[in-house]
């Protein structure tokens, strides 16, 4: 039997397993060592492919369909330092527990360490932040090694997806000659047409005498709050609104726990806390003694302090994938249960009919404090406050908003309130860095139409290799770019107390004529002049296919003005709102 036989014949058994584990996508990053694995993902019929050159891009691409999908995804690059540009996007990755399958190239046993070419170590490169690593046996066509291939394929797949879900990494040695016999009938597999091994994995879940147990005890609490987190579970959103419901809790709805936009009045949604949670009287009138938390930590500061600030309060941390996401140290209990399981088997048991009166204290402020801040709507001049204010009306029913790091994220917590349509709002709050959120966006656009991205100058810029897969696959996407030249952000740091280098240091204003880019992409691209242009382009590039980037100009100082001011007033009105109670 000749190499080539083997290879092909070990390869096309991993891939065809890779399929029926349901892997749809594959994103391909061209280089050599890795052709033979490329070539025969190409030729399997029910396998998507997508190449992007640039290996970053590529992973953070292969991160937003797997992010939008909740799919994993597979993600293919030859040896040596091609692996290594993989690694942001595999952090990211772990820390949001989105799946991927890393499948590195690598030389044979015999051409490491010895000064081979594009050879580095690549055992364990990714430490830590994968669930899984296999060194793979070199290829043979064997009944035994044949199932070795599948085998291994099915416990990636399955690894990836289960709770928490997480990348994988498997590391392929190939030697030469890489070119696979491309036959017709290479993933007929023989044995067991299906599945090698189907592998099921479950939620967990607790006792039902735990359950009724917590639900007796939720039941005595008069203050308490719910606190929820990014969330990417289809059945949280009506299993929680209903344990609201029965425990007369207020919901604080991060704008990544899928709990500002949908179908349901918003009666228990509390979403401008970050806001009036600044403000001294507002934490004192509004201390709790109870609080469940679910999902990843909240984006609001504001909120985070106040958690902290009440670690008296029975604090409870509810996670399905069994983690630890509680920085704050400021947890009593952590139940290591499926989210959706909890609320719904908690309020099985709670008998509470009456409100304390406690909701509506969050509720009024909640009110007062989303009338102060309607008054970024009067604003003439153009604001980033402002852009995030209209887009719940703006958006159409359905969008998908992907919103990058740094300022953007914030004022979409500040300001972008809750609304009744069905608006899934993503963002990579894993590591929270600014690299590769182009490409994760145009990921997620492969799975999720309309799909809209509003992003920062500088983090465009570091993402601009990534508008290739819009030209590539003639993706759809509506890019509104805030371009404040330079780092915004860091206006509202103590940084900005020492002028003398704040602006060569934070500032970094990049000067940029981010036009000549998007013309080389092939997009349409729009300087907005005043709000009615943006009103005008906004609706005439929802019928527009492909790549449209509007870039918004504003201006630094004005908006670490115009946010200040706005929390005075809401800080103000707060105050005097809860005095004039007291009296």
């Amino acid at each position: 039997m000749s190499h080539q036989e083997g290879l092909t014949a070990y390869i096309a058994a991993f891939v065809a397993e890779l399929s029926k584990s349901g892997v749809k996508d594959v994103i391909i990053s061209p280089g050599s060592r890795s052709t033979p694995m490329a070539l025969v993902m190409a030729e399997h019929p029910e396998l998507r492919i997508h190449v992007q050159v640039d290996e970053r891009s590529a992973s953070f691409f292969a991160l937003g369909i797997a992010k939008a999908s909740n799919k994993p995804v597979a993600l293919l690059c030859t040896s040596g330092t091609a692996a290594a540009n993989y690694y942001p996007a595999i952090i990211e990755a772990s820390i949001s527990r989105v799946p991927l399958i890393v499948l590195t190239a690598d030389r044979p046993h015999e051409l490491r360490d010895v000064g081979a070419p594009q050879a580095i170590d690549q055992i364990h490169l990714y430490g830590k932040n994968v669930k899984w690593f296999v060194e793979m046996a070199p290829p043979e066509k064997t009944d035994e090694m044949i199932r070795y291939a599948r085998t291994v394929c099915a416990r990636a797949a399955a690894m990836a997806s289960s709770y928490p879900a997480g990348p994988v990494h498997l590391n392929f040695p190939f030697r030469e000659p890489l070119i696979p016999i491309m036959n017709e009938g290479i993933f007929e597999v023989g044995e067991r047409s299906n599945r090698y091994v189907d592998i099921q994995t479950g939620h967990l879940s607790l006792s039902d005498d735990l359950f009724e147990k917590i639900a007796l005890e939720l039941d005595s609490y008069r203050r308490g709050i719910i606190v929820c987190g990014q969330m990417d579970n289809s059945q949280f959103a009506n299993e929680v609104i209903t344990l609201a419901e029965k425990l007369k809790f207020p919901i604080l709805a991060d704008p990544l726990s899928q709990l500002r936009s949908g179908e349901h009045d918003g009666q228990y949604i509390i979403d401008a806390y970050d806001a009036f949670l600044r403000n001294e009287d507002a934490k004192d009138a509004l201390k709790p003694d109870l609080i469940i938390r679910f999902g990843a930590m909240p984006i609001s500061k504001a909120l985070t302090i106040f958690i902290k600030e009440n670690r008296t309060a029975r604090q409870i941390v509810v996670d399905s994938g069994g983690g630890w996401r509680e920085p704050s140290m400021s947890a009593s209990e952590m139940l290591y249960c499926e989210e959706s399981i909890f609320c719904k088997n908690i309020g099985k048991t709670v008998k509470r009919v009456m409100d304390s009166g406690y909701l509506q204290q969050w509720s009024e402020v909640n009110a007062l404090t989303k009338d102060k801040l309607a008054a970024v709507s009067e604003v003439e001049e153009l604001s980033e406050g402002k852009l995030f204010y209209q887009l719940a009306e703006m958006l159409p029913e359905g969008a998908t908003l992907f919103v990058g790091n740094s300022m953007p994220i914030r004022d979409l917590d500040s300001f972008f309130l809750f609304n009744n349509k069905k608006i899934k709002v993503m963002a990579n709050r894993g590591a929270n860095g600014i690299d590769g959120i182009i490409s994760t966006a145009l990921g997620a656009a492969v799975i999720s139409q309309p799909c809209y991205l509003v992003l920062g100058d500088l983090t465009f810029y570091h993402d601009l290799n990534g508008l290739l897969a819009a030209k590539l696959y003639n993706l759809n996407i509506n890019i509104l770019l805030i371009n404040n030249n330079g780092g915004g952000i860091f206006s509202f740091l103590p940084q900005a107390n020492e002028p003398k280098h704040f602006e060569k240091l934070f500032g970094t204003p990049l000067g940029l004529d981010f036009s000549h880019i998007v013309e080389m992409y092939h997009g349409k691209y729009d300087a907005i002049q005043d709000w009615s242009h943006f009103t005008d382009v906004f609706n005439e590039n929802q019928s527009i296919k492909g790549l449209k980037v509007m870039e918004i100009q504003t201006m630094r100082d004005r908006n670490l003005k115009e946010h200040r001011d706005l929390w005075k007033s809401v800080s103000r009105e707060i105050t005097s709102m809860l005095n004039g109670d007291m009296k």
